[in-house]
């Protein structure tokens, strides 16, 4: 009896696996063949076979058989399916630093905001996201703050700084770095050369991909002007250019292209990059915008796929003056750790596109902060007062580390900095004589300083390093952190540092950071309701939506995020 059970159940499976064979082998009416215009030679690649619906159901049910003795956080990420194929680099969170020890702490700015509109995306799927998903300075600067901006380009950009009591710790202090980029209107911006290079391979063949794709293309074009160009480039299995340099007013043309466009075969990134640039370069404009746009999941399979490899490629451009922003789309096999690297070293910024909504806020309402670059390689480097401060921690910006010797040299790159943008630093601060310190104090301590000793009202003093666009020397911006600066109780900040400090606590939640003590979800909303201030696109309220949301999905069963990377070995 036994061995006829086993007879019928294996037949059962060969029977639903050839059914899965036959499923995935029927090509879906969205996919078409990648135009073939005036480009590379197409190379043989065997196109990625589908997986269907069925054969995700069979996967699943085999998994659970096999390891029913898995826990609980296991189960619940297989039950994520193809989003166990999305890519993160690690992030070694930044841990306490001493400032007897390690008085300066130097990194460069972020004003890529694809972690958050990630993270949001994960939320609205009903799971928690991974930690090394969680990059909390890009959760912060995802949102607009209201810092005094410069009036011209001259000087592109302001910072102001703040000192308050800590939500999350009320024996530290929270200081606030912010900066502020001078803001072009948008028929004022230069003339733009623009080149879209848009991953067609199969990969792309879901609504929130290639589809999502060419509809958050479209309303960016119809907002060009003649004097702008746009080129079309493509790559699966082959790179070609579907759109020669066209004038942007020339809507109709631009957006039949657009609609001839469809996904299949395999994604040879590398040949479309060098297609794109060499586009770039034909169209070029001498004191305009100059950008290619990556557009894809970044499911590079063929080709170039070393990261070192087109990270150099991508370097070996920026020097020409073209600048690369990346654009992600979709789930399942989502490479975010390669699309961040590319736009870092390529001069530009990462956003994830998750609806049209957001390629509106990306494309249309923040099109200058995208396109426009006012000011280039932007360092920060901050040295505490021993005799006032004990203690740090800088919040986030793990992957933008510097070494203190970077901050002077020029051939060091950093991030750029774009029209309107807005960029904060946080830290967290022990007070000398406090009870805030983490730290045992060493047995054989250097005598204070006379400088210590000499700015003891200074409780930090801050430069910044910027470039002018095109220029090779740097500039150099200081402030003093002064007693004045601080406020004595949280509520008396304001309302965008009390915003921003709701945001840094949802994004140190959500990666596993053993800072925040019992400060949860509710706590958060406590602090971010009140500090909404002027919220006229939503996205504050949006915001205190996302929290709530993960407050009951914790509440659901166990975080399936990875483990908490270790806190302790990172130097701010």
């Amino acid at each position: 009896m036994m061995q006829q059970a086993r007879r019928a159940s294996g037949l059962l499976v060969a029977v639903m696996l050839t059914a899965c064979n036959q499923l995935a082998e029927q090509p879906s009416d969205a996919t078409r063949s990648p135009p073939t215009a005036h480009g590379t030679a197409p190379e043989s690649a065997p196109s990625p076979t589908a997986v269907s619906p069925l054969a995700d159901l069979i996967l699943e049910k085999r998994q659970v058989a096999v390891g029913a003795s898995l826990a609980a956080p296991a189960l619940q990420r297989l039950a994520g399916g193809p989003a166990d194929r999305e890519r993160y680099a690690e992030i070694v969170r930044n841990g306490v630093q001493s400032v007897a020890e390690s008085p300066v702490s130097t990194f460069s700015i972020d004003v890529d905001t694809g972690s958050y509109t990630n993270v949001r995306r994960m939320l609205q799927e009903g799971r928690l996201p991974p930690h090394d998903a969680v990059r909390v300075e890009e959760m912060i600067n995802y949102f607009g703050y209201a810092d005094p901006a410069p009036a011209t380009r001259d000087t592109p950009f302001r910072v102001s700084a703040a000192l308050a009591p800590t939500p999350w710790n009320h024996d530290t202090q929270l200081l606030r770095i912010a900066l502020k980029a001078w803001d072009a209107p948008v028929a004022e911006l230069p003339a733009s050369n623009l080149v879209f290079l848009i991953d067609v391979s199969g990969s792309m063949n879901s609504a929130d991909k290639l589809p999502l794709l060419k509809r958050s293309i479209k309303l960016l074009t119809r907002r060009l002007r003649a004097e702008d160009r746009i080129s079309l480039v493509v790559y699966a299995g082959a790179a070609g250019v579907v759109l020669e340099p066209t004038a942007g007013d020339l809507h109709a043309t631009i957006e039949a292209a657009l609609d001839e466009l469809g996904a299949g075969g395999s994604t040879h990134g590398s040949a479309g990059i060098r297609l794109a640039y060499a586009k770039a370069r034909e169209g070029f404009i001498r004191g305009g915008i100059n950008r290619v746009i990556l557009a894809t999941d970044g499911d590079f399979n063929v080709g170039t796929v070393d990261d070192r490899a087109l990270v150099d490629l991508i370097e070996e451009q920026r020097r020409t003056g073209i600048a690369l922003t990346t654009l992600g789309f979709g789930r399942g096999n989502l490479n975010e750790a390669m699309m961040e690297r590319l736009a870092d070293h390529g001069d530009g910024n990462y956003a994830y596109i998750d609806s049209l909504l957001e390629a509106q806020k990306v494309l249309v309402e923040q099109v200058g902060g995208t396109l426009l670059t006012v000011a280039g390689d932007v360092k920060i480097q901050v040295e505490f007062n021993p005799a006032r401060v004990v203690e740090y921690r800088l919040i986030g910006y793990e992957n933008r580390a510097l070494r203190r010797e970077d901050f002077n040299n020029d051939a060091v790159d950093a991030g750029e900095l774009g029209a309107g943008h807005s960029v904060v630093a946080l830290y967290e601060l022990a007070l000398t004589g406090g009870a805030g310190a983490r730290l045992d104090p060493l047995r054989y301590t250097q005598r204070e300083s006379d400088g210590a000793t000499r700015h003891a009202h200074e409780l930090a003093f801050i430069r910044l390093r910027y470039k002018m666009p095109d220029a090779a020397n740097s500039r150099e911006l200081r402030i003093a952190l002064t007693e004045a600066m601080r406020v004595a109780r949280l509520d008396a900040a304001s309302t965008d540092f009390r915003f921003a400090a709701a945001v840094a606590a949802f994004g140190q939640r959500l990666s596993g950071s053993p800072y925040l003590g019992g400060f949860g979800f509710d706590d958060i909303l406590a602090l971010a309701g009140p500090a909404r201030g002027v919220d006229d696109q939503g996205y504050r309220a949006d915001f205190i939506r996302l929290v709530r949301l993960a407050r009951s999905l914790e509440l659901q069963g166990p975080d399936v995020g990875q483990a908490p990377a270790n806190a302790d070995d990172r130097n701010g």
